[in-house]
């Protein structure tokens, strides 16, 4: 744990050090996100939080390859390494969008190339849980399954990056969830403890908790493209390769209370990314009935809906940010302890996010 620590450590620091520098490079090379009809910013702001995010992912990963225990595992430094090669392609590929403002298929291309990339270097769903049985997928399923959760999540966080603050916060809270899932599950059932998952996990928990300072309300910086992308990526890979290197016969024993555990690589990435997945598939199916394109903007994502409601900027993020624990730590919960109290708790938390959420506000707070 000390190690997962320390690497943390490391991505926030230098994703922190390196988001001046990147602020002031954007406002060389005007990657400035203007005020437009569906923002909620009141004036211009500089991209590149995506570059000093990604940084933040080298320094990490160089150093935890360097470390006497996070080093030694093979599998885990491979799959890291295709993953960082494959961020480093997804994050270019929203540079140039915060830059030149690509179109939709151009964007599409870039996610599916650094998809393509993790994919034939191993990093892909192997097996998917049911009910009293265990899935393998064949290499073709296996490869299209990868593609459309990645793509999935890179465009689920994409849209809900919104206002400032928001999916650097979701982000941190989900890839904090799912450490702990990964930790926990290989140290209770005495498997490798060492994850490609459990080590993506905490450095983007890092990233994002480096990025914050810069980006809270009011922001003096957003990611942008290359920032939400490679997030939504980092989320995408961590959920994948859990299926690759954790045995599905060793997850539920018998007689341990943990059957639920079969279910939880399933369940938790819809818990984790309840909001952002969600938020996707409201704007597809809105936008549909309205007779647009799935990617054509609006302003009528949660995040707005929220402001809507009444509540001030900060307290629509803060909302947000509770719904995501709430989700994704009541499944953690649920499948360490399945007992009424874990059900009755995550029960609990909803009712507090329901009714901090739609109570009565004043719209001037």
């Amino acid at each position: 744990m000390r190690e997962y620590l320390l690497v943390l450590l490391i991505a926030a620091g230098s994703t922190y050090l390196l988001a001046g520098l990147c602020r002031r490079l954007a406002f060389r090379y005007n990657a400035v996100a203007l005020v437009r009809d569906r923002d909620v910013h009141t004036r211009p702001i500089p991209y590149f939080g995506g570059i000093a995010m990604l940084c933040g992912l080298a320094a990490a990963l160089l150093v935890a390859s360097q470390l006497p225990w996070l080093g030694r595992f093979d599998l885990v430094a491979h799959d890291s390494r295709a993953v960082f090669i494959a961020g480093l392609v997804i994050c270019a590929v929203g540079v140039l969008d915060d830059m030149f403002d690509l179109n939709a298929l151009a964007k599409i291309a870039g996610q599916m190339l650094a998809a393509g990339i993790v994919v034939l270097n191993g990093v892909k769903v192997y097996w998917i849980p049911l009910p009293n049985t265990i899935l393998t997928l064949d290499d073709a399923m296996s490869i299209l399954l990868t593609m459309a959760l990645i793509f999935l999540c890179v465009n689920s966080i994409n849209l809900i990056d919104g206002l400032d603050g928001l999916a650097a916060g979701v982000v941190a809270i989900g890839a904090t969830s799912f450490f702990v899932y990964a930790y926990w599950l290989s140290y209770e059932q005495e498997l490798v403890r060492a994850t490609t998952a459990s080590l993506i996990t905490v450095v983007t928990v890092g990233m994002c908790l480096g990025f914050l300072p810069y980006n809270v309300h009011p922001a003096r910086m957003f990611m942008g493209d290359s920032g939400s992308m490679l997030l939504g990526f980092l989320m995408a890979t961590s959920l994948i390769s859990l299926t690759g290197q954790l045995d599905p016969s060793q997850i539920a024993i018998e007689g341990t209370g943990l059957a639920f555990n079969a279910y939880l690589p399933l369940i938790l990435p819809l818990a984790v990314m309840a909001l952002p997945l969600g938020d996707l598939i409201l704007a597809y199916v809105r936008r549909t009935i309205a007779g647009r394109l799935w990617f054509q903007a609006d302003k009528q994502h949660l995040h707005h809906r929220m402001l809507e409601l009444g509540h001030s900027h900060r307290r629509a993020v803060a909302l947000l940010w509770l719904w995501t624990a709430v989700l994704a730590f009541g499944a953690i919960l649920i499948g360490m302890a399945t007992t009424p109290w874990a059900i009755a708790a995550l029960a609990a938390g909803v009712a507090l996010a329901a009714w901090l959420t739609w109570k009565p506000v004043n719209r001037a707070a």
